[in-house]
Order: structure tokens, then C-alpha cells, then sequence
């Protein structure tokens, strides 16, 4: 499984009001299970700054992770986007191996 993050910022008005924000997760979340049942959902954080929420899930492939974020882009009219992440002690093995610059 790959490690993605996705970054999303709502539409401005996507909520008539704050408290109809957990619906809005329930919905976005029972989606996911039933579109893309083999994606972990790792984290989930309210950030502040350009973005309104980030999310690390596990998915396959970069296929599936396109397919979340279609999803969610269809609930709240959001802005998405997905970036594949590597844990830090893989991506030092990784580059371990490169060649040096020249």
C-alpha cells in the first residue's frame, strides 16, 4: 500500500452551518467505504492556512487515491489535492543509492 496526503479546502458557503460538517464527514466517509473499500484512513487533521483539512490515507495506487479525492471534491464542492508520501527512513534508504551529482 502507498502512503497519499490530501490536502482539501471547502467551497466558500459548501456548509449552511458548521454543525452540518460531521453529516457532511459521514457522508464523504461512507462513500470512500463503499467506492474504495481496500483505502486505510490513516489520519485526519483541521489545519489552518490555505487548506481547511489534511488527510494521509493508504491506498494501492495512485488510481484509487484519484478516486478519493474525486470523491470528496464532489461533497462541499471542494478543492483537492493528492500527494504521494514516502516515510522518512524509506526515502533515506531510497537516496542512499543515488549517484552523487557530478
Amino acid at each position: 500500500m502507498q502512503t497519499f496526503v490530501m490536502a482539501t479546502r471547502l467551497a466558500p458557503g459548501a456548509l449552511s452551518s458548521p454543525k452540518n460538517l460531521e453529516e457532511l464527514e459521514r457522508r464523504a466517509v461512507a462513500a470512500v467505504e463503499t467506492t474504495c473499500p481496500d483505502v486505510k484512513w490513516t489520519a485526519s487533521y483541521a489545519v489552518s492556512g490555505p487548506y481547511d483539512y489534511l488527510d494521509v490515507f493508504e491506498a494501492p495506487d495512485v488510481a484509487t487515491a484519484t478516486r478519493v479525492s474525486t470523491l470528496i471534491r464532489t461533497f462541499g464542492h471542494a478543492h483537492t489535492e493528492v500527494w504521494c508520501a514516502s516515510a522518512w527512513d524509506d526515502f533515506k534508504a531510497m537516496v542512499r543509492d543515488l549517484p552523487d551529482a557530478t
